[in-house]
């Protein structure tokens, strides 16, 4: 009754019905006549508090405050779909309240941009006073779409139509309208409705420059600027099509280069293609969808041998002016001998544009608003940007966002976001690393926070009633040192007849992160905990990282088992998986676990099982290393940070001990088994993890570099590979080993998680692990694909039940998707996080240290310092005979190759104290006019700073000073 009484009252509110009705192409080729029902509705609310005939859902104050003093009248403000997509940086700005968003402009910025929905969407939840008016199912704001009305210009109409309806129904507050298109101001203004433009209404507010600077630029404007440089036009996507099922142009993704802003390149068909010069590279940027055709075999380039990371400075490289791109970078043409496959970009499908950090260029003109900002990231152009604060944000760190790019500017045009702060500082410096490289670190909503389980939390009796009982089981977990989110045990004990029962267990995630909820969205969306220097940035809340699903020692905790019966040669005879409770007995770290199995007296069951564990872990990699797995190698350091200032204070190299490959073995049998599993129930919707096999040319530079040193590498197969690495370990020459090691992880493809059902079988395989299918099952706290593979895995067991999404292989790519990118960054952001501690730990040392050339290149050579696992450019002097077949330098009569160990001094250069970089110079060999003296007793540097730097090096130990802390 009570439902039925409601439906008569939304049905008396109901004043009109419109039909609409449209053809819809079927699957079978035939058209189909939809007709759809259109209610309007008198009762639909306002939001305002002003208003006494709209009493629900009142948002809006009853006497707005007036931030900008455009009319002297209160006002609420209207904004039409272009002002938001142009400017979401300005209407994020907490001045911004008592805002109307209609249906309209809502459903506009959904299907043009999902990011900046998202955004608006982020802004309207946040109690803003941002009010959503369903101006299309409102009886006095509806209108049909006129015949030969564009869609653009009937939301318009729309738009004017609300705002004509606010001011008439609302007496007390009137309705402005922002809107950037004069005609459509024009139109308001004839229906007695005050309508600006964004630039007019923000110029009226008080100490309005910061939102000024981030107003969206125009390309328009520019008309006064004396231009000289014109890109190629790109071709309209209509031809684009065309060119590319013909196959004249072909599809990529461009991948600009490190070492060389004038040169990237894009893969086609695994195939390597080059693009060298600004008009071939024809204005796309990193990760731009581009189309490329191939240039004649007598036009392709030689790929650049020599390092350029950044443009030289020309005296009319000014924001005002576009130099000649002759005059900033001349561009030498090179002989055909070695030349590659080349292109030319011909359009871009998608941009890929971002919020870029970096800082403004010093410039000599005074007054001006127009200024150059330089991206941090050097595969980046410079962008132009509009700003009144030059003086202000000269020496910080800021954001800036691209606007566009046309044919007649050197350079893209952008506006201003923020300021992050002091360049140098180093909350600064970490904050820009997360920017940059796409990291969500903001606190957890309170959404989020209203998932977690209430504390003081235990099991219940209903749940341990569903799970094994390993309480009584003598379980630890390995990990590193100062580890809190311990997310993966193990035990060991026989059971008889020569056989072992091996558990590994899992903390449960998936019993506390439930499908569909907000906590899910967000681990979804964070794909994975990123681990800097000194921060780690949680996939999950700490309640459940570090506490309810950490497997501390002594405490009780929910698990996801995987037992196996092992003989003692390591033969698996059988798995079983289970929910289970466990109560691990000790969080050892990898060194005190080392201890335990070396100390010979120590005979308790864990120190016994911990013992058989490590000798079937052995023969568990044995075996996996005889089917071909790679044993790659990458430089790992680990900081000692003062407690105090959190500097770094020394560098350490991390040591690797059995049970690093003890942990790993099982942790590998784990995620193999259940792969294995998950694929056997749900051959369509599994959640894996292949590594596909590097393209031969790949591994040109690695057979190169071996083959200097006399060795012979064979790359057809991964257990051709590894049986190289093991004749060149035979040599007995350990670092050559390591640094071919590290050459060859280089030459590696990502490894990607993937649903099953998009993938033939053939190519689950997993390269480096030598295994023919894989996944990851051991991290759900800090790896949400983990997550899923739990879920599918508890079906699979009938231990939970099922729920459509995660039957969906469409949905699950598309989480796989985006956990690729999530992981890929995260690797970006903790190897930024090391450089930027390494340099912060160099700038009060002067260091002589050994150094491994990697690349050699024309002007200078690529050299790993191990001891620090820091790569830099030691460049060399023009007057250089360099071998680009060999490849080699000769300085003065010296000769350098890959892999040469040279003595080098490492520093910090702040000469540029907005961007100071590490800097290597050549110690030994010495080479006269070159090579600096060595830092021993009897040497003094000249440099002020250096002499400052060096006079403390020697009066003060490696050691922290007495009193302080080290964490």
């Amino acid at each position: 009754i009570l439902l039925l009484n409601r439906f008569q009252v939304l049905m008396t509110a109901i004043t009109d019905v419109r039909n609409h009705a449209f053809y819809k192409k079927s699957k079978s080729g035939t058209f189909v006549k939809v007709v759809r029902e259109h209610y309007l509705r008198d009762d639909i609310p306002c939001g305002s508090l002003a208003c006494d005939k709209c009493l629900s859902r009142q948002t809006l104050d009853a006497v707005p405050l007036r931030f900008s003093t455009i009319i002297d009248k209160p006002y609420y403000v209207m904004l039409d779909t272009n002002v938001i997509l142009a400017n979401i940086d300005v209407i994020e700005d907490a001045l911004f309240t008592n805002v109307i968003i209609l249906q309209t402009v809502l459903n506009e910025v959904r299907h043009r941009s999902i990011p900046i929905f998202k955004r608006l969407r982020d802004l309207i939840d946040q109690k803003r006073r941002f009010f959503v008016f369903v101006n299309e199912f409102c009886d006095k704001t509806y209108s049909d779409r006129v015949k030969g009305e564009t869609p653009n210009d009937y939301s318009d109409r729309l738009i004017r139509i609300s705002a004509e309806y606010y001011n008439n129904h609302l007496k007390k507050v009137h309705t402005i309208l922002l809107s950037d298109d004069v005609d459509n101001r024009k139109r308001a203004e004839s229906l007695g409705v005050k309508a600006f433009s964004l630039k007019d209404f923000v110029s009226h507010i008080e100490s309005n420059s910061e939102l000024l600077d981030k107003i969206s630029s125009n390309a328009s404007k520019r008309s006064n600027l004396r231009l000289k440089l014109t890109y190629p036009e790109h071709l309209p996507l209509s031809k684009l099509k065309i060119g590319l099922k013909t196959g004249k142009y072909m599809q990529g993704t461009y991948q600009a280069s490190r070492y060389n802003f004038l040169e990237g390149h894009v893969f086609v068909e695994d195939k390597q293609l080059y693009i060298q010069g600004r008009d071939s590279i024809n204005r796309a940027m990193q990760d731009d969808l581009v189309v490329v055709e191939m240039l004649p075999e007598d036009e392709w380039i030689v790929p650049a041998t020599e390092i350029k990371e950044d443009e030289t400075k020309d005296i009319d490289d000014t924001p005002q002016l576009d130099d000649d791109e002759e005059a900033a970078v001349p561009v030498k043409k090179k002989k055909k001998k070695n030349a590659a496959p080349s292109c030319k970009v011909v359009g871009i499908i998608k941009r890929n544009w971002r919020q870029y950090c970096g800082i403004l260029e010093k410039t000599t003109l005074k007054g001006g608003v127009n200024h150059l900002f330089k991206p941090a990231d050097s595969r980046f152009p410079k962008i132009r940007i509009e700003t009144r604060q030059y003086d202000v944000l000269l020496g910080c760190r800021i954001v800036v966002a691209i606007d566009s790019w046309p044919r007649d500017s050197k350079y893209p045009l952008g506006h201003y976001v923020r300021n992050l702060g002091k360049v140098g500082d180093k909350d600064t410096e970490n904050e820009v690393l997360l920017l940059e490289h796409d990291v969500p670190h903001q606190p957890f909503s309170d959404k989020v926070l209203a998932c977690l389980p209430k504390v003081p939390w235990s099991i219940s009796a209903e749940e341990r009633a569903k799970r094994l009982d390993l309480t009584d089981v003598d379980i630890c977990s390995i990990d590193p040192p100062g580890c809190t989110d311990i997310d993966d045990a193990l035990h060991c004990r026989e059971i008889g007849d020569g056989m072992y029962e091996v558990g590994v267990h899992i903390a449960d995630v998936s019993h506390f992160i439930r499908p569909n909820t907000a906590i899910d969205e967000e681990a979804a969306k964070r794909g994975t905990t990123v681990y800097l220097t000194d921060n780690r940035i949680d996939m999950v809340p700490a309640l459940l990282s570090s506490n309810l699903c950490s497997l501390r020692g002594g405490e009780e905790r929910l698990a996801f088992s995987v037992l196996w019966q092992i003989d003692s040669d390591a033969n698996i005879k059988q798995t079983h998986f289970s929910k289970s409770v466990i109560r691990s007995r000790r969080a050892f770290t990898y060194f005190e676990a080392q201890l335990l199995i070396d100390d010979s007296s120590a005979q308790d069951n864990i120190a016994k099982s911990l013992r058989v564990l490590n000798g079937l872990a052995k023969k568990l990699k044995s075996r996996r290393l005889d089917q071909g797995a790679l044993l790659l190698a990458s430089p790992e350091i680990r900081f000692h940070i003062d407690s105090e200032t959190n500097d770094p204070i020394e560098v350490q190299t991390k040591e690797l001990m059995d049970t690093n490959s003890l942990v790993e073995e099982f942790m590998l049998l784990a995620n193999i088994s259940t792969a294995k599993k998950t694929y056997e129930h749900f051959s369509e919707c599994a959640c894996l993890r292949r590594h596909p096999a590097p393209p031969p040319s790949n591994f040109e530079v690695l057979i190169k570099a071996a083959r200097s040193k006399g060795i012979e590498i064979d790359a057809t197969s991964a257990k051709k590979l590894a049986e190289s690495f093991e004749g060149v370990a035979e040599l007995g020459n350990a670092k050559l080993d390591i640094l071919l090691r590290i050459l060859a992880t280089r030459c590696m493809m990502q490894a990607v998680y993937f649903a099953s059902g998009f993938i033939p079988e053939a190519d689950f395989v997993h390269y480096g692990l030598a295994t023919p299918i894989y996944t990851h099952f051991t991290s759900p706290i800090r790896r949400y694909a983990d997550i899923i593979v739990h879920r599918l895995l508890a079906v699979a067991i009938e231990a939970d039940s099922s729920y459509p999404a995660l039957l969906d292989p469409k949905h699950t790519q598309t989480l796989c998707n985006n956990i690729n990118f999530r992981h890929k960054m995260a690797q970006y952001a903790q190897r930024a996080s090391v450089h930027l501690h390494t340099e912060l730990y160099f700038r009060t040392r002067v260091e002589d240290c050994t150094g491994h050339v990697l690349y050699v290149r024309r002007n200078g050579l690529v050299l790993l310092i191990l001891k620090y696992g820091l790569e830099g450019i030691m460049y060399l002097p023009k007057d250089t005979d360099f071998d680009e077949d060999e490849p080699s330098q000769t300085v003065k009569g010296h000769k350098f190759t890959i892999f040469d160990e040279l003595t080098v001094q490492v520093s910090v250069d702040r000469t540029d104290e907005q961007h100071p970089k590490v800097q290597i110079h050549l110690v030994r060999p010495v080479i006269e006019g070159f090579s600096v003296p060595p830092l021993d007793a009897d040497y003094e540097p000249t440099h002020p700073e250096k002499k400052a730097v060096v006079k403390k090096r020697k009066s003060n130990s490696k050691s922290p000073a007495p009193g302080k802390k080290t964490k």
